[in-house]
């Protein structure tokens, strides 16, 4: 059990791990706090936009959409490699998945096939929004890639938590393909050697 993360400690945090960060308008006090509790915190999902663009990747990111109202996550990482904060507190971003999932992600073993929708995402994660139109043909930078790995070590290293607690959106629900383009594993196998 983790209490989130406050703004400042999170940006010393991602600049500790050597992030280039860029802070959005209003980030600090932008969430969806009056729909429902934020924390305790668990771990962080990876998705990917299906977006182009990396000023209309995190204005939409930041404002969301007609149907589903921002912040869409924590912080969007575009092609460039900056994580751009985008709010602080519950962001609308893992929606509902699978209690026996968030059992593995807590307990930082391998997560079971996601198969039921019964779980409060947005409660227990720390969201990144990473820019990719998610068909997997669009590449992922090698500089976005490494933002993300550093993004996702500067939080567990802040909880303590292993590379176990990083998970993709299609491992917390099985209505989600994303992201696409790499594997979570390699994600983890990096953040892992990050945090040794």
């Amino acid at each position: 059990m983790a209490t989130p993360i406050t703004a400042s400690a999170f940006i010393t945090a991602l600049e500790k791990e050597g992030v280039t960060v860029e802070e959005v308008r209003d980030w600090r006090n932008h969430n969806r706090n009056h729909k429902g509790p934020w924390g305790p915190v668990h771990g962080v999902v990876i998705h990917h936009t299906v977006t182009s663009g990396a000023q209309a990747t995190v204005d939409l990111i930041y404002d969301g959409r007609s149907d589903l109202p921002g912040p869409l996550s924590h912080g969007a990482i575009t092609k460039d490699g900056t994580v751009h904060l985008v709010g602080h507190g519950r962001a609308n971003h893992a929606g509902l998945g699978d209690d026996d999932v968030l059992r593995a992600v807590i307990a930082e073993k391998a997560p079971p096939s996601p198969n039921q929708m019964n779980t409060d995402g947005n409660r227990y994660f720390y969201g990144f929004e990473c820019e990719n139109l998610g068909d997997g043909d669009d590449p992922w930078p090698d500089a976005q890639l490494d933002a993300i790995e550093r993004a996702a070590a500067a939080l567990c290293r802040h909880h303590g938590w292993h590379a176990r607690s990083v998970i993709g959106h299609l491992e917390w629900t099985n209505q989600k393909s994303d992201p696409r383009g790499f594997t979570m594993d390699a994600m983890r196998d990096r953040i892992a050697a990050r945090l040794k």
